[in-house]
This record gives structure tokens, sequence and C-alpha cells, in this order.
């Protein structure tokens, strides 16, 4: 079936998308994720747990247990409501959210040599920002989809809310939050129809910034610095890294084994956040390692099913975005423990320890499905898809400037 041609379904499939309104294989994708990511934080936050927690080594375990049933709540509400109410919600949801980035910075609650959480560290608001950025940037992108080649209403302001949210994030400091915000930021603009070569000075500008940025902070120097050392000689890498490298060549093939890691007692850097992957590929191997690759990577994949069938353009900015942000933390994280980026700091969804990672993923993945429900049965208006059709004609089909029929990128092969 032809990317040009309509999906249709027969009346038992639509008669059973209607019955469980859901994306179903996203269902599937999410309770696996899940459930791999109970098991695995068990195994790593065993011995952690009970050293930190006076001997409560079920004390991590149990507060996942709790943010998981949070996040589930949450994103059970969010899949019923409607994703264009988020237009009237976006402001004084990024209101608050600027205002939680502040509240940061002037509580000074430090903890691993940084200020970014509130209530004792329970809370994390550069989280929520990347979801809160993610749904603000795509209603303000749909809002001005028609003025965004003119610089003043496109890249400029977009430039301006990127520079605020980014640069309350960054002084925390959290560089890898910082950078994620601004990626997704571009990556909308250019899902949005942005003009070419205002993404590209969009590119050599955040290039520039980042180098600044980096050049700045001692800590984003040490990282680099790390970084490159590891990539000449992996034996000079940072301790965390050398760390990571022996619990991956522990695992082999197919690991030791669940719970019998040995790098999670013997001094890798806590294990149940950061470093948890490590753990996974040290205990499940490399077969394991990969499989959660492909887990989240049939989610993303997922995630822009859901966008190509959304409604409306709204929808698939939203969609894209948040399946693209889901997959770019996890491979972050991954790419971090061997050896391919510089040291970064970013959970790995599903399964590092963190409530506020937890909550705000579950959070996107509820918004989701509520445009997976919205998009089977939706009439989508063929004026409102032609510039996105044809710049993602544009770009994808071997650069080739021809335009694309309206309408093209709502269907998708089953």
């Amino acid at each position: 079936m032809g990317l040009g041609t309509a999906v249709k379904e027969t009346p038992t499939q639509t008669a059973s998308r209607a019955a469980f309104g859901f994306d179903m294989p996203l269902l599937v994708i999410v309770v696996a994720l899940i459930v791999f990511g109970l098991v695995m934080l068990y195994s790593a936050s065993w011995d952690f747990s009970r050293a930190a927690n006076d001997g409560d080594a079920m004390f991590m375990f149990n507060r996942q247990l709790m943010w998981l049933g949070l996040g589930l709540a949450g994103a059970a509400i969010l899949a019923f409501f409607d994703y264009h109410r988020w237009r009237g919600l976006i402001v004084p949801a990024m209101a608050f959210t600027v205002l939680m980035l502040i509240v940061v910075l002037v509580l000074s609650e430090v903890r691993f040599n940084a200020q970014r959480a509130v209530f004792n560290g329970s809370i994390q608001p550069s989280e929520l920002a990347k979801l809160v950025s993610i749904l603000y940037l795509a209603v303000w992108l749909y809002a001005k989809r028609d003025m965004l080649k003119d610089v003043t209403f496109g890249l400029i302001p977009l430039g301006v809310i990127l520079g605020i949210i980014g640069g309350l994030i960054y002084l925390q400091p959290d560089l890898s939050a910082a950078a994620t915000v601004l990626m997704l930021g571009g990556l909308l603009f250019f899902l949005a129809g942005g003009d070419m070569k205002q993404i590209g000075g969009l590119l050599v500008v955040a290039g520039l910034v980042a180098y600044v940025i980096v050049s700045a902070s001692l800590t984003g120097q040490q990282r680099v610095d790390d970084f490159l050392a590891g990539i000449k000689d992996p034996l000079q890498a940072s301790y965390h890294v050398r760390r990571s490298f022996e619990a991956i060549v522990n695992g082999g093939w197919f690991g030791v084994g669940i719970g019998k890691s040995l790098s999670k007692v013997t001094g890798l850097p806590v294990p149940p956040t950061d470093s948890i992957y490590a753990v996974v590929v040290e205990e499940l191997g490399w077969v394991g390692g990969v499989s959660l690759l492909g887990l989240f990577g049939a989610l993303v994949w997922r995630g822009l099913v859901i966008a190509r069938r959304a409604p409306d353009m709204l929808g698939t900015l939203v969609a894209s975005g948040l399946a693209i942000w889901i997959g770019l933390e996890a491979l972050i994280n991954m790419a971090v423990m061997v050896g391919l980026l510089p040291f970064a700091g970013n959970a790995l969804p599903f399964v590092s320890a963190g409530g506020s990672n937890l909550v705000t993923t579950l959070a996107a993945l509820g918004i989701l499905f509520n445009i997976s429900r919205q998009g089977s049965a939706a009439h989508v208006s063929d004026h409102e898809w032609r510039s996105f059709g044809a710049v993602a004609n544009l770009r994808w089909r071997n650069g080739r400037g021809s335009v694309s029929r309206a309408g093209r990128l709502r269907s998708v092969k089953k």
C-alpha cells in the first residue's frame, strides 16, 4: 500500500478500535517497559537502597511503585482529556513550570553538586519542563503555522522561548536537560514546516551556543574532556564510564543473571539511576540490552504512526515531539553508558529510579493515547495539512522539491 493511499479498516477492525479506544501495540510496549523497568530497578537498587536508607533495601523500589501508581492515574486521566484543550491551558502550565524552575534556584537545595529538585529531592521541575515545552511549542507552532517563514514571527520568538527554558535549566546546572529542550524545539520547528534556511541558521546558532556553554562550564569541559580521552583510549575515560565498561564486558552476550551483578556492589556509581543500563547489560547481556533498545525503538515507531494518523497538525506535532523525546532520553542514557556520548545524567525512562521522570513520561503517553483515540475516526482538513505534507515530502524523499498531495501524511501502512 503506497503512502498516498488512505488506510481502510474493515468493519470488524473499526469496531475493535472503537471498543478498546487505544493504540494496542503501544499499550503492549508500555506494559512491557514498565514490567522490565520494575524488575531491573528491584535488582539494581537493593544494595544501594539498603546502604543509603538505614538498612531499608526496599525503600527505592517502594517509592518507585508509589510514583508508578500516580503516573498511571495521571496517564489514564490524560488519555481521556482532549489534547485540543491544551491550547487554553498551556500558558498557565508554562508559567507554573517557569516558576518552579526559579524556585529550584532560589531554594538552593543542592544534591550531587546540582540544584535540580525541591521537596527533599522528590520533584525535579526540569523533567516537567521538557513535557510542558513540547506541548507549548506544538501549540505555538500550530497557531503560527502560516507565519513561520517570517523570522520576526518564527525563528526569533522560538529562540526566545527556548532560551528562557533552556537557560533556567542550565543554571541548575542540568546541561543534558537544557540540550534536550533545545533539540526538541528545533525538531518541532522542522516538523511544523519552518524554512530550511531558518533551520540551518538555528543549527549554527545552537552549535555556537553549545560551544560557549561547554567552554564556560567547568562541568561541561570536564565531561567533554573525559569523553574525548575515552574515545582515544577507553582506559582513560571517566571513572563512571570505566566502571560501566567493566559491567558490560562482564555481562557478555547473555549476562550473569538477574540479581547477580557484581559492579553494582563494587563501585558502579548510582546503579539504580544513571548507571542502570550498565546493570541491565551485565545481568541480561547484550541480548537484554539490545532488546530494551528495541522496545524503545518500537515505542517511537508507534508514536510516529499515531502522529501520522492524528486528526490535525497539532496532534501530529504533539505526538511526534512526545514520542521522539522519550526515545531521545533513552538513547542518550544508553549511549553514555557505552561511551558514545559525554556523560549527560539523563534518566532511562521506565527503568531508572525517579518519580519526576516516570510521572512525566507516563503523562506524555497518556496524551499520546488520547491522540490515537481521536485519530482513528477524525476527519482531517486538507488545507491544514497541505503545508505539513509538503515540507515532510521535501525532507524525506531524497531532498526532491516536489510538493506532496494534501493529506499524504495521514495514511500509513498497517
